[in-house]
């Protein structure tokens, strides 16, 4: 959401909370391997400092996965907004989550900035956000970095501009690479529906974005980096709960996306599962879910499910 997804879903989250593909080539952290068979594992919960008493979704791993940044509207006196972006760091791959922080003024505004997204290099950060300067309501903006590493190094943030961005609000992005015969690298939502357009390796679009056939009805998407797999939450097409998870798949970033699969009640509820996101290997999911649906920390907590190329769960 947005304010970043926060904002993205906007009241109605609030609302919520409160009641067989082929073997693909090889494509940034992705192999030569399908997923076809693969199940997600049982959900787990992020625990404190990651998760607090108050609200936190739309989680996105950094491409090293050293790194996790999330939207909250936790109160501390570092806060810009009603909704800013935190980032949590650790040390490895296996060892706990640090003490989350605030990503400071460049990122951040007085208003909802969430939904991160970062480019497979680690450089881009695009994100949506209500702040002024916009083209009206939440609009998606990108930042730059340097070092890759360094999760303060985010220069001030750049609105994409009138060929993505209009008065409608857009938020939630997914950046995937520009692909081989066909592809685009910018994915978003614009109210109900699902957007693409390219853009630079600097982040800037090349052109208008145009709907995505298929993806109708879906939010927050999430694409799998090699472009052959999508998630996005919907409370429009039934399912489980108020509001459910959902898959697309296609044979190739030519093809059209297969008709939205419920990924089923191991990962969706009776209440409300939001805000998916996709690692760069496809390997792990994020998402959060509403303390009725789960029961956590506090109203909206991020949650993770694993799964392994083989189909096996992932450990």
């Amino acid at each position: 959401m947005t304010a970043s997804r926060l904002l993205v879903i906007s009241p109605l989250v609030l609302s919520l909370a409160c009641t067989t593909e082929v073997p693909v080539a090889p494509t940034g952290g992705i192999q030569a391997m399908s997923f076809a068979h693969s199940e997600w594992s049982e959900p787990v919960h992020l625990e404190a400092p990651v998760n607090s008493p108050f609200r936190e979704l739309a989680a996105a791993l950094s491409p090293d996965e050293l790194s996790l940044y999330f939207g909250t509207d936790r109160p501390d006196p570092t806060a810009y907004g009603a909704v800013d972006m935190w980032v949590s760091h650790r040390a490895c791959p296996d060892c706990p989550w640090e003490a989350p922080v605030n990503l400071g003024p460049n990122i951040n505004s007085q208003r909802g900035d969430g939904s991160p997204a970062f480019s497979p290099d680690g450089h881009l950060l695009f994100f949506s956000s209500a702040r002024d300067g916009g083209e009206g309501n939440d609009d998606i903006w990108v930042s730059h970095r340097a070092d890759p590493d360094d999760d303060l190094g985010w220069e001030p943030a750049v609105n994409l501009g009138p060929d993505v961005n209009t008065a409608a609000g857009e938020v939630s992005p997914s950046y995937i690479p520009a692909l081989e015969g066909g592809g685009t690298n910018l994915y978003f939502s614009r109210g109900s529906d699902v957007y693409a357009v390219r853009v630079t390796r600097d982040g800037e679009a090349l052109g208008p974005a145009e709907p995505v056939a298929g993806l109708g009805g879906g939010q927050g998407v999430t694409v799998r980096n090699d472009g052959r797999e999508a998630y996005f939450w919907s409370s429009a097409l039934g399912g489980i709960g108020n509001a459910d998870i959902w898959v697309t798949t296609r044979r190739s970033p030519n093809d059209e996306w297969s008709a939205p699969e419920n990924v089923g009640p191991v990962i969706n509820t009776r209440f409300a599962d939001l805000t998916p996101t996709l690692s760069l290997d496809g390997r792990t999911l994020h998402f959060s879910a509403a303390a009725a649906a789960r029961p956590g920390l506090g109203l909206q907590d991020i949650w993770m499910t694993t799964r392994t190329p083989s189909g096996r769960d992932a450990p």
